[in-house]
């Protein structure tokens, strides 16, 4: 019998939903065929430890990591290092035939250098997408994680082409479908028995959702301050609820208190089934995040992405996405639309039906 052994990478939150699928398509596989896959979670812990982000394991139905590396917080550079040390300990220890990264945050670049620094095969799921502003700090993460890949698995067409156009080996990439649509599909009809409509005593369609986490929105008070200030005005057309990211929090103190009068309803973040039913029963969302921007494309709610570009253009192409940025007027103008029911026409992209993953880990244990 054939057996390999493989390393799933994960550090932050939306990490988590992409390796929950990986993991039931690896149990599935291992039921039905001869070549068995061993594999092991790295929880690297870039922004949580174990015990802040134990709702989401138990939302996702994931195992509790098999390997926790305790990098913490820190700058970019000081936290990309400390991965890099550290998970070359595990490397040498566990001698995996393959590592599997995800998404675009610190650990996915650092976990593929360390792997390819000692010769041992990476695959990259959600590949070539691009923003093309290379002032995010997750550009940087995918440009260079596709460049050191073996196996890059994209969500979209438009990501195949930004790998072409930079060189990469047309054998090297797959278009797979998105696998954040994999946890939503499985999760969704779990989230629907959520109590949080109840508990926050809202109604479906009669409010709209906010999140903000990206630096370039809340570290700045200018930039934070403009979107309060749409937000405070929509927010007296349909009530707002936003869960807030602790980062977010901290600097909603540099805000006038006055951009915050209004109907927005501020909570503390949710887990994901929570979420997920919030995010199913708004009217429409307002978000800077990149996943929920493939979420609502696939749940047909409208999203205003408070962002000046985003590196999943198919959600505005085929998806209910509309880019906002942080201008008052035009999130007002988009908010209105959507109010007097202008909603833009929307069509599933080709593969994101749930399947991602099934086609990743068939492709990888095919090449191995």
């Amino acid at each position: 019998m054939r057996r390999l052994k493989w390393l799933l990478v994960c550090g932050a939150r939306p990490n988590f939903m992409k390796i929950a699928p990986l993991i039931r398509a690896i149990r599935e596989h291992n039921r039905k065929s001869a070549c068995k896959i061993d594999y092991k979670i790295v929880h690297t812990q870039q922004h949580y430890d174990y015990e802040m982000s134990k709702v989401f394991f138990k939302d996702l139905e994931l195992p509790v990591p098999d390997i926790f590396l305790g990098v913490g917080s820190g700058s970019h550079g000081e936290q990309t290092g400390k991965i890099i040390i550290k998970f070359e300990k595990v490397l040498l220890r566990e001698k995996p035939d393959l590592v599997i990264v995800v998404g675009d945050v610190n650990s996915t670049l650092a976990a593929a250098l360390a792997a390819t620094k000692l010769n041992i095969k990476v695959a990259h799921v959600e590949a070539g997408l691009r923003s093309f502003d290379r002032t995010m700090p997750e550009e940087i993460n995918r440009l260079l994680t596709d460049q050191i890949s073996d196996f890059l698995f994209t969500p979209s067409p438009d990501a195949d082409g930004n790998l072409r156009k930079e060189g990469v080996a047309a054998n090297k990439i797959f278009m797979v479908g998105d696998i954040m649509v994999d946890s939503l599909f499985y999760h969704k009809r779990q989230a629907q028995k959520s109590s949080i409509l109840k508990k926050l005593k809202l109604r479906p369609k009669e409010y709209a959702l906010l999140t903000l986490h990206r630096p370039s929105n809340v570290d700045g008070k200018e930039g934070l301050s403009r979107i309060m200030k749409a937000v405070k005005a929509v927010s007296q057309k349909i009530p707002v609820v936003f869960p807030v990211h602790p980062r977010t929090r901290k600097n909603l103190k540099v805000v006038s208190r006055q951009s915050l009068v209004g109907s927005i309803r501020i909570i503390d973040p949710l887990g994901y089934l929570d979420f997920v039913q919030l995010m199913m029963n708004a009217r429409f969302v307002m978000t800077d995040s990149g996943g929920i921007q493939e979420e609502t494309t696939v749940l047909g709610i409208p999203c205003l992405t408070l962002r000046d570009n985003t590196e999943r253009p198919i959600t505005i192409k085929q998806g209910t996405n509309v880019l906002v940025g942080n201008d008052p007027k035009k999130i007002i103008k988009e908010a209105d639309k959507v109010l007097r029911g202008k909603i833009k026409p929307y069509r599933f992209p080709k593969y994101w039906d749930g399947k991602t993953a099934v086609r990743v880990v068939r492709i990888l244990a095919d090449n191995l």
